[in-house]
């Protein structure tokens, strides 16, 4: 993803201080690597064979390429060999059990996917990694007069902290905004619209179903340089100064 959280190369006080002019080369580098708008483009099917996945419905943004990335339910497969209308990739024991891939492969099941970004794409949703942190179960589903209300709860509770009202959260590769939450954000509520529901696998979603969730990587950005930053300055107030020297007797 766009990873511009402090690190040994660019500490948090030098991306503070860096002109837009500077922050972009990093920005496009950050960027070749495969994104995600969380616009699914296709429903398809997902299969397993032989130790890999196919994966099947990629036509309407065909032609692929060896090594083309693909969101498949929110998660960044590789294309390692292409066949009629889709591609086999090759997927690791991490991705198995962290991923509803596995379950729904065994069973044919239906599958969200999007091809990744171009730089000359428009961003219509919100940028997704397809990487996936965990999976959440949907707690509720309810049909309004013109929308659905969502409701999804994290396996892992301590990602709800990346969770608030108004935030932006990919669902089985579905870039959606949370309309509320609970003080924890373990819980959450999502209004889909006609079209979202109807051009993607939300529409066969019952309660007690697991679903791919990502959170919104501004939101562990954030986190990472407010930490850094807390870093900087405990290191800052641990350093000799005069102050220091005057409290522990030297004048």
């Amino acid at each position: 993803g766009v990873r511009l959280a402090a690190s040994r190369a660019i500490p948090a006080t030098l991306i503070s201080t860096m002109s837009e002019a500077q922050l972009y080369p990093i920005m496009v580098r950050k960027l070749l690597r495969a994104m995600f708008t969380g616009l699914v483009q296709s429903v398809g099917r997902i299969e397993r064979r032989a130790g890999a996945v196919v994966v099947w419905g990629c036509a309407p943004f065909a032609p692929l390429a060896l090594g083309d990335s693909v969101a498949v339910d929110g998660v960044c497969l590789t294309a390692a060999e292409l066949v009629a209308d889709g591609f086999r990739a090759d997927v690791s024991e991490e991705t198995l059990r962290r991923t509803t891939l596995g379950c729904k492969a065994d069973r044919g099941g239906a599958v969200n996917l999007e091809p990744a970004l171009r730089l000359s794409d428009r961003l219509g949703g919100h940028l997704v990694g397809g990487h996936v942190d965990a999976t959440g179960e949907v707690t509720r589903v309810e049909t309004l007069p013109h929308s659905w209300s969502l409701s999804i709860r994290w396996s892992e509770a301590r990602f709800g902290r990346y969770v608030c009202e108004k935030a932006s959260i990919a669902v089985d590769g579905i870039s959606l905004t949370v309309a509320e939450c609970s003080a924890d954000g373990t819980t959450f509520t999502l209004a889909v619209i006609p079209h979202t529901w109807q051009a993607t696998t939300l529409k066969h979603l019952a309660v007690g179903d697991t679903v791919n969730l990502e959170a919104d990587q501004l939101a562990r950005y954030a986190e990472r340089l407010l930490r850094a930053e807390a870093v900087d300055e405990r290191t800052k107030e641990a350093g000799i100064s005069a102050s220091w020297l005057a409290a522990h007797g030297w004048s």
